[in-house]
């Protein structure tokens, strides 16, 4: 395959923020796994080990994605907050954590990365006091602006954690396998079966993962904001 940045830039001097614009197009474009310092290296044009100047190796460079990410997020979370300026903070928040999404909806790889990573990446800590705030400028004390925190997750970031990621979110699974498990569950979990029968995701409706569409994003933030609103109202 050919270099999709070297070919465009070849005499463009590589730069740090040059490796990681055409890491972040590599992984769009072909997933996490495509991702290597020579891979990314041919994909720029130059020497695998010049690479290493600017990324020490590849964690290094995992970290960069994610710090590219998280300034993204940030960048478009400003600008929601800008065209929702004077309106209440659930409105506020609702623009920022969906923006937040509308990144991650563009890089589907990075709430995996995010959620691997050993350590907090550096700009989340000023995307989570702007939160703070807003919850502040709502009217909301510090000790539920914690809790709200804790109540939001990742769903601040634009998506849904999810504790399991069967292959039937993406992976590659044994179709004959995978009828028989579910004749299985459909007699032992009735219900189960039934709601994930009546819950199948529509084709138009983004998803992050098995259970991560836009629909249930949205809804769990109603829940979350009406869950705040009370608590505010009794002092929580």
């Amino acid at each position: 395959m050919g270099s999709r940045m070297g070919a465009k830039n070849p005499r463009e001097p590589l730069s740090r923020e040059r490796a990681l614009a055409a890491a972040i197009a590599l992984v769009d474009a072909e997933g996490l796994p495509a991702l290597t310092m020579r891979r990314l290296a041919a994909e720029l044009g130059v020497e695998a080990m010049s690479l290493y100047y600017h990324l020490p190796g590849k964690e290094g460079l995992l970290d960069g994605l994610v710090d590219t990410v998280i300034g993204e997020i940030e960048a478009a979370a400003r600008r929601a907050e800008a065209t929702a300026a004077g309106e209440d903070w659930r409105t506020r928040l609702g623009q920022r954590f969906l923006a937040a999404r509308t990144v991650m909806l563009r890089h589907p790889w990075a709430p995996a990365l995010l959620s691997s990573r050993p350590t907090i990446p550096a700009g989340v800590y000023a995307y989570y006091d702007a939160i703070i705030a807003t919850l502040r400028d709502g009217g909301f004390s510090y000790r539920i602006a914690h809790r709200a925190l804790h109540a939001f997750g990742s769903l601040a970031l634009g998506f849904a954690q999810e504790v399991f990621r069967p292959a039937s979110a993406g992976g590659q699974t044994d179709v004959e396998a995978a009828e028989a498990e579910l004749a299985a569950m459909a007699e032992a979990l009735p219900h189960l079966t039934a709601m994930a029968a009546a819950e199948a995701h529509d084709a138009a409706d983004p998803t992050l993962g098995w259970c991560d569409s836009q629909i249930e994003f949205e809804f769990t933030l109603d829940l979350l904001f009406d869950g705040l609103e009370r608590a505010r109202a009794t002092g929580g």
